[in-house]
């Protein structure tokens, strides 16, 4: 059994909007077109792509941020600073709400690694859909390719740790899906699940980003912190942070996800007063591709 406490990934969610804010602009810049009256970003998270949307659209444009957390929804209000409305719902309750919180069908609605957290991710995007203005476009971000940052050989314990740390996250994934309440599997794409909501024009953009070795001091700790977060969700210890838009503090009964052997090896890497620190390596990087499913409603 997995549980989320998404109130402890109030502040992760907030720095993940600052660190990916050139990410968000890009993507935002791709998404709007012009005469977009109404958008809204369900499962806002720390409110980057809400602040990446307001700024790309021009003054009167409504820019709607929508979570489910109540904490969460505050460091969204805080990040985006005014530029956007701020309204509490979840997707697990249907369309309704989500409608109510918007007001107004909507030219574009992005959702980024939400809708994996509903217990029906087809009805989820059938929800989504059915909030969309004529021609209005609903932007998945879900998937991609997992992100690279070490080099294979670490020089400490056995080669390919990260490769292993993203297949134990892989195993964590799938028992998270399988613990929610009235979970329905989804056997097949994003691209399939948005073509059964009703839309068509479906296509998938990847973007890559890369940062090279070395990476600045503040980037490095970042990347660190975000290892240890990883690392304390997969083990239970402390507080965890996840991923992608990302996964909280878990419960996760008596699973063992890493090889006892691979977390020896992490608590040194992750120990600033070990020899081992990852934070003073000058070969991490950041390669990292995600994909954004489109879809466009019927006029």
């Amino acid at each position: 059994m997995i549980e989320i406490d998404w109130a402890e990934e109030a502040g992760r969610l907030r720095a993940s909007a600052a660190g990916e804010a050139d990410w968000n602009a890009a993507v935002a810049g791709s998404l709007v077109r012009d005469g977009d009256q109404v958008v809204a970003d369900v499962g806002c998270g720390g409110g980057g792509m809400a602040k990446a949307l307001a700024e790309a659209l021009p003054a009167g444009t409504t820019v709607v941020a929508i979570d489910a957390d109540p904490e969460v929804l505050e460091q969204a209000r805080q990040h985006t600073a005014g530029l956007v409305r701020c309204e509490l719902a979840s997707m697990d309750d249907g369309a309704e709400p989500l409608r109510q919180a918007i007001g107004t069908p909507a030219d574009l609605i992005w959702a980024s690694a939400s809708v994996h957290h509903a217990a029906d991710q087809q009805a989820a995007v059938d929800a989504l859909a059915s909030l969309l203005a004529p021609g209005g476009r609903l932007a998945l971000a879900e998937g991609g390719l997992p992100t690279r940052h070490l080099p294979w050989d670490l020089g400490l314990g056995e080669p390919g740790l990260e490769l292993r740390l993203d297949l134990a996250q892989d195993k964590w994934f799938k028992v998270m899906r399988e613990s929610l309440p009235g979970s329905v599997p989804m056997p097949y794409g994003w691209t399939e699940a948005l073509s059964r909501a009703g839309l068509t024009d479906v296509t998938t953009r990847s973007v890559l980003t890369e940062a090279p070795a070395p990476l600045p001091a503040e980037r490095l700790e970042g990347l660190v912190n975000q290892f240890r977060a990883r690392i304390e969700r997969l083990t239970g210890g402390g507080e965890g942070h996840g991923h992608g838009h990302g996964h909280g503090h878990v419960v996760a009964g008596d699973e063992e996800w890493l090889e006892p052997d691979d977390v020896a090896v992490w608590k040194q890497l992750l120990d600033p007063e070990g020899q081992y620190y990852l934070a003073r390596r000058r070969d991490l990087a950041v390669l990292s591709v995600r994909s954004v499913h489109l879809g466009h409603a019927g006029r």
